[in-house]
């Protein structure tokens, strides 16, 4: 008797240690899906940010993004004590070599992102974002060797589609979309493969970047142009936020990522995107034409194309694995 009373409580012991970790990951996975949606909504609104400097330059904000990112970004590496992991980055020379491209390829989408806003070319911003993860599709294709399902082909061969349909009626290709998308994606799957951490990751790439920074405000400044010694102190003030505002996001981000499923992080990516095209229109008043709509709505149809094609392979991979 004692034997099965002894069995007995060993299960419900069991079951209740199950029934424990079970709750706890599905408030790890909550928490997390808003950690990684506010991120993504953080990325969208940043237009509105970006918007009030377009009285600075798009290279001196860009300078000023990149030196303030250094700052924040060391200060949480030394809060959650990564400093042992940052000196294993930093003597990896083959990790070191990759961050040292996708620095120049996450500066180059930076300094266009800025630029758009600057120029009230919101639209073609969210544009690019909506593209890219079927940029992401391609390069997967092309560098990896992966196949494509017949609904992610038709999904690509929309949103070529729908960047033809503006190319020719605009008479000129949506080149900021494009820049954007593939750089991105570029960037995605270098960082993919890399194994760093984001936060780790960012630090070496802004302190890659900052002697250019350095160099172009001290140049400017030679020359009467930068804000830093001129501005009154709102300007200043907003530069010097440039570096909450691309290290809160890419946290919120990572911390979401590590928790939630790939699926749906996937589709929680088009949030931004769409928070910019929102704000483009309802704020700042960019036309949305015809042909815009015709456009987006061949893009959003290869989306939700390819979204139902993920969700349901990841679907099938997990009755697989059960």
């Amino acid at each position: 008797m004692s034997v099965i009373r002894c069995k007995c409580g060993n299960r419900r012991v069991s079951e209740t240690n199950r029934e424990q970790a079970r709750e706890a990951a599905e408030r790890a996975a909550l928490v997390g899906g808003i950690a990684a949606a506010v991120g993504y909504t953080f990325w969208g609104f940043t237009v509105i940010f970006y918007k009030q400097l377009t009285h600075v330059l798009p290279y001196e904000v860009l300078a000023h993004r990149t030196l303030w990112s250094i700052a924040l970004t060391a200060g949480l590496i030394l809060l959650f004590r990564k400093g042992a992991a940052l000196r294993a980055v930093l003597g990896n020379p083959r990790i070191l070599l990759t961050l040292c491209a996708t620095s120049l390829i996450i500066g180059a989408n930076w300094f266009v992102f800025i630029y758009s806003i600057n120029e009230s070319r919101v639209l073609e911003t969210s544009l690019g974002y909506y593209i890219n993860p079927l940029i992401s599709v391609l390069i997967g294709v092309v560098l990896l060797s992966e196949r494509l399902s017949r609904l992610q082909v038709i999904a690509i061969c929309l949103a070529a589609l729908g960047v033809v349909v503006m190319t020719v009626d605009f008479g000129a290709v949506p080149w900021i979309s494009l820049f954007l998308a593939i750089t991105f994606a570029i960037y995605g799957y270098l960082r993919k493969i890399t194994k760093v951490d984001p936060l780790e990751g960012l630090l070496i790439e802004v302190l890659i970047l900052s002697p250019f920074a350095v160099a172009y405000l001290v140049w400017s400044e030679m020359n009467g142009g930068t804000s830093l010694l001129h501005a009154d102190g709102l300007t200043l003030f907003l530069l010097a936020l440039t570096g909450p505002m691309t290290t809160i996001p890419l946290f919120l981000f990572n911390y979401g990522a590590q928790r939630i499923r790939l699926s749906t992080l996937g589709l929680m990516q088009y949030l931004a995107p769409t928070v910019q095209l929102i704000i483009a229109v309802w704020i700042y008043g960019e036309h949305l034409s015809s042909t815009h709509l015709v456009t987006f709505g061949l893009i959003w149809t290869g989306l939700a194309l390819f979204s139902w094609d993920t969700w349901r392979r990841e679907r099938e991979l997990r009755r697989v694995m059960r």
